[in-house]
């Protein structure tokens, strides 16, 4: 083929590619193989991505060939890279591959050679945003079908689909975004308005149940009061959930601040303990006997209890969790810093999990809760000018760290409202 023949298809090519739109990548990366089926005169276009988690390369674009629907029907449209072959050779290598004779080649894979009737076969590397993801491949019945010009024009485009690859995984990433902000939008205005009107409807019910729990005494009726007690004692459980699920509105409004005072934290965190220990599940709490700190105790106990909730969800029955405190001067600054340290003995936190889980709605599939208790407990943190940390190796456990100014967040007079958790 002339230079000027070939330099012509290369640009008509890469005109058309930069014409493709990028609102979804298996579309876009169709549309490319259709293209290069057409320059190429090829029976077949692919245009592989590898896929980590299956260590797999997965022909995300194939031409609407006679070959390419064959291809998929067998499905040979994805590929297990220790399975070997040309296409997994060119990825692993990232060096270009041609033949004229696949039935000849060493370790080709039988499916590409029997059932295909692959003859002839060049490949190229697919590089996207500087890392090599994938192969694109041109195949064709004929023997000696491809030249080395045809190579190298399959090199050129590569490069383009690579760029295209990478645009169209951005627009699917950004719109991926938006759609899930939407929903936590929607998600979160739903649950507020429900909050709202499940709080009215306590007060009135916990009220019904103390006056059955003050007949139940004065008739001297012991089951009925243990009855009336647990009844009690779950829906203070409930108005805890809801003022989290308010919380997180005051959170979006820039409405949640908090009222430091004196108080003693090994105090509160023995009433936790107490409060929320279980029989299955035992709180053990250690520290000095007493730990002076500056805090908002109600936020503090509505953060404690979280991570005690939490780690009590997680952890098998028998085992236990254990509340430790201790103190720190942090070096260099002269800011003694008081440590909450709450710690399970369940399954850890999946390492997927990890980046996002203080983040909202996030949960681990399996325990009971919407995902709020650790997003407020970090809050609640950030507001103390504290940090809340976690570390967690696998089946090991997980170890969530609060780590509290002794003497008090930064003095921010004019950001504090004094919004407490039991306000409307």
């Amino acid at each position: 083929m002339e230079a000027s023949s070939r330099e012509g298809r290369l640009m008509a090519t890469l005109e058309r590619l930069l014409e493709l739109p990028a609102a979804d990548l298996k579309q876009s990366l169709n549309q490319a193989s259709e293209l290069l089926a057409g320059a190429l005169c090829a029976d077949k276009i692919d245009i592989f991505l590898f896929d980590p988690g299956r260590k797999t390369l997965h022909a995300l674009g194939t031409s609407n060939t006679p070959m390419g629907r064959l291809q998929r029907s067998l499905g040979l449209d994805v590929s297990a890279v220790a399975n070997g072959g040309s296409i997994a050779e060119v990825f692993t290598t990232g060096n270009p591959h041609i033949t004229g004779h696949a039935d000849q080649v060493p370790g080709e894979l039988p499916g590409i050679v029997h059932e295909l009737g692959v003859r002839s076969h060049i490949a190229v590397g697919l590089v996207v945003d500087g890392e090599r993801r994938g192969v694109v491949s041109a195949q064709s019945a004929t023997p000696e079908f491809f030249s080395d010009d045809d190579l190298r024009f399959l090199g050129a485009v590569a490069h383009w689909i690579g760029a295209l690859t990478h645009r169209a995984e951005l627009v699917e990433k950004v719109t991926s975004a938006a759609l899930a902000q939407g929903r936590r939008q929607a998600a979160e205005e739903l649950i507020t308005v429900l909050a709202h009107d499940l709080r009215n409807h306590l007060g009135p019910l916990m009220n019904r149940l103390e006056l059955l729990r003050r007949r139940a005494d004065i008739d001297g009726r012991g089951d009925d009061l243990r009855d009336c007690d647990r009844a009690i004692g779950t829906i203070e459980r409930l108005g805890r959930m809801i003022s989290d699920l308010l919380d997180v509105g005051r959170l979006e409004q820039g409405l949640f601040e908090i009222a430091p005072a004196p108080m003693d934290l090994m105090a509160l965190a023995k009433d936790t303990a107490h409060a929320l220990g279980t029989p299955s599940v035992e709180i053990r709490v250690e520290g000095p006997p007493e730990l002076p700190v500056v805090a908002d105790m109600g936020r503090l106990r509505q953060a404690l209890e979280n991570l005690v909730s939490n780690a009590i969800k997680h952890s098998p029955a028998g085992k236990w969790v254990l509340l430790r405190l201790s103190k720190e001067l942090r070096a260099g600054h002269g800011q003694e810093l008081v440590h909450v340290d709450v710690i399970d003995h369940g399954a850890g936190v999946p390492p997927e999990l990890l980046p996002r889980i203080f983040d909202r709605f996030v949960t681990s599939g399996y325990a009971a809760g919407i995902g709020l208790g650790l997003y407020l407990a970090s809050r609640i943190a950030a507001a103390h000018g504290a940090t809340l940390t976690v570390n967690s190796p696998p089946g090991g456990g997980a170890t969530f760290r609060l780590s509290l100014p002794m003497t008090g967040p930064p003095d921010r007079p004019d950001e504090r409202r004094r919004d407490r958790p039991d306000e409307p």
